[in-house]
């Protein structure tokens, strides 16, 4: 079992090692946060919340709102790496391994799922054909999406512990906690899928159970990611989240086939359409033919229902659905709905190709065996040469581990939109600022109004709003600044640095907590204007802020409480059992 589903997920990176990473969409967006977070890790930082080369050296509270596991995973494996390899090198072999762990972990958790009522070689079917099913390629290649493919890799075990018939609600807790974890969008659809299914179970079996069991698993799961989904719904009032569903990223844009006018958001929408369309068409002719068989019916009734729910939302018609429902919105694209759609299409698969829950004769195995390898490998090949995206120069892993070691000057990307503080412009930050300035008044030196001026310009110095100081920064992580300016009282210090409520600033030993605003969005800080003030230190810290302490607080809780509930589930089902 275990080498079918490896040797599926290795024939799915065979092109990334032979013609180099797939740039996809997300691709630089998640290769920066591994390499941030590995230097955050060398500064000892264990749990980083800033991002620094954002906003072109500004930095953002990205790690705070984007789920952890996959910069932490990204960043491990790049760290590992460097203890074998040259830095770039490892940078290079990082995302290889991290899809490699990510559809083998999909594969293992489908095979549970399928396993549960087939057969174990129908069960290896299914896994292997959930690890690369077209919707997997499409977001290891063209999308890079590496956070949804974690959390595709967890959904089976989501859709087997709301369907199973045994005490799992600590299982299920742990599945929700994982995807959570990992991708945000993915684990508002998989919220919804749960309820669905516990609901549908409910109504199968005449009883509550189902349910019971499902909002058990949810609070649980929700209280062991506590500490990453406390801070970011809390601080999300202190950012432009919104503008994640900005034009482009709205549902009313992403609808099956739909046209905006922009070509290439257009060209992704038919890929996905197309793919969406092929899945739920595959799940629902193999569904069809498992249905006729008589182990697990009530289970794969209440999957299979689940298709039209997600065929609907593909239209425009349920358009006041997504306005609705409670965060379907963040959704942003109805055809993540795929996720669903592959598991219930790899699920029926392995029933109709391999059987019920007793293996076929051995006469056919070979025969079935040889037709799921050439599926992988035709999946693999025809993937490969639809969705790969070849990086431009500049974004390889080569270019791009030299830009993020260049310096403090060099370095810097652009920022996301949704991670901007609330009042801030992020088009208005330049590019090769200085660390510090000294600055007559805390607006001075901005970019020109000029309408025509492009976004984040190049900076140019201004002597007319300067101030001669003497400044040296002496100590500059994601979470700590302490800068000493000499040699001027008065004036503004107005650091290349986004301000953010949890930045806690002294200013000689004493707390600044009244400063002005930039429409940059940059930290601007008032210094001493004695005259006998001819030296000012400032010292910038991150601070642990309430909703953090609350978050971890609940985490500890639901952690102390999940040894018990998963003992007490265990035991209860080996007395089902008749273990001793």
């Amino acid at each position: 079992m275990a080498l079918a589903i490896l040797g599926a997920a290795l024939a799915a990176v065979v092109p990334l090692l032979m013609r180099g990473t797939s740039c996809g969409h997300d691709f630089n967006y998640h290769l920066l946060s591994w390499m941030e977070v590995a230097r955050a890790w060398r500064h000892g930082l264990a749990y980083p919340r800033w991002l620094q080369d954002a906003n072109y050296g500004a930095g953002e509270p990205r790690l705070i709102f984007y789920p952890p596991a996959s910069w932490l995973l990204g960043a491990a494996l790049g760290s590992i790496g460097a203890g074998i390899a040259s830095g770039a090198t490892s940078w290079t072999a990082a995302p290889v391994l991290f899809v490699l762990f990510a559809l083998s972990a999909g594969g293992a958790c489908m095979y549970l799922l399928a396993r549960e009522w087939v057969s174990r070689e129908s069960a290896v079917f299914a896994a292997c054909l959930y690890t690369v099913n077209p919707y997997a390629l499409f977001v290891v290649y063209e999308r890079s999406a590496y956070g949804e493919l974690l959390a595709a890799s967890a959904l089976p075990l989501v859709v087997l512990f709301a369907l199973r018939r045994s005490p799992s609600i600590a299982m299920l807790g742990l599945a929700m906690a994982a995807i959570w974890l990992s991708d945000a969008p993915a684990a508002v659809l998989a919220s919804y899928m749960l309820a669905f299914l516990a609901l549908a179970m409910a109504l199968l079996e005449r009883r509550m159970w189902p349910v019971l069991r499902a909002a058990g698993g949810m609070a649980l799961g929700l209280g062991l990611a506590a500490f990453y989904i406390v801070p970011a719904a809390y601080e999300r009032a202190w950012v432009q989240i919104s503008l994640a569903v900005s034009p482009g990223a709205r549902v009313q844009d992403g609808f099956l086939f739909g046209h905006t006018g922009d070509l290439l958001h257009d060209q992704v929408l038919r890929t996905a359409s197309w793919i969406f369309a092929g899945e739920i068409a595959v799940a629902a002719w193999a569904a069809g033919v498992a249905l006729r068989q008589p182990s697990g019916s009530r289970a794969r009734i209440a999957l299979l229902s689940f298709l039209p729910v997600i065929l609907f939302l593909q239209f425009p018609v349920s358009m006041p659905v997504w306005r609705a429902a409670p965060e379907l919105q963040f959704l942003q694209f109805p055809w993540r709905c795929t996720l669903a759609a592959a598991v219930a299409a790899c699920f029926f698969l392995g029933m109709a190709l391999g059987g019920g829950a007793t293996a076929r004769p051995a006469r056919a195995a070979w025969v079935r065996r040889a037709a799921v390898a050439l599926a992988v490998l035709a999946l693999v090949a025809g993937g490969e040469r639809v969705f790969f995206q070849v990086c431009d120069g500049e974004d390889a892993v080569i270019p791009r581990w030299a830009a993020f070691r260049a310096g403090p000057i060099a370095a810097g990307v652009e920022g996301s939109d949704q991670y901007m503080p609330q009042g801030a412009d992020g088009a208005n930050i330049q590019q090769a600022l200085p660390l510090v300035r000294v600055l007559q008044s805390p607006q001075g030196d901005e970019v020109n109004e000029d309408e025509t001026q492009t976004p984040n310009p190049q900076w140019v110095p201004n002597a007319s709003g300067a101030v001669k100081a003497k400044v040296a920064v002496t100590e500059r992580n994601a979470e700590h600044w302490t800068i000493r300016i000499d040699g001027v009282p008065g004036g503004y210090a107005v650091l290349r640095l986004m301000d953010y409520p949890a930045w806690q600033v002294t200013l000689n030993g004493k707390a600044v907590s009244d400063r002005p605003q930039r429409p940059d969005g940059l930290m601007a800080i008032r210094l001493a204007a004695e005259s006998n003030s001819m030296r000012n230190v400032i010292d910038v810290q991150w601070k642990t802020t309430g909703d953090v302490i609350a978050g971890d607080a609940i985490s500890l809780l639901s952690l102390l409480l999940l040894l018990p509930l998963a003992t007490g589930e265990r035991r209860r089902a080996k007395r089902v059992a008749g273990q001793p």
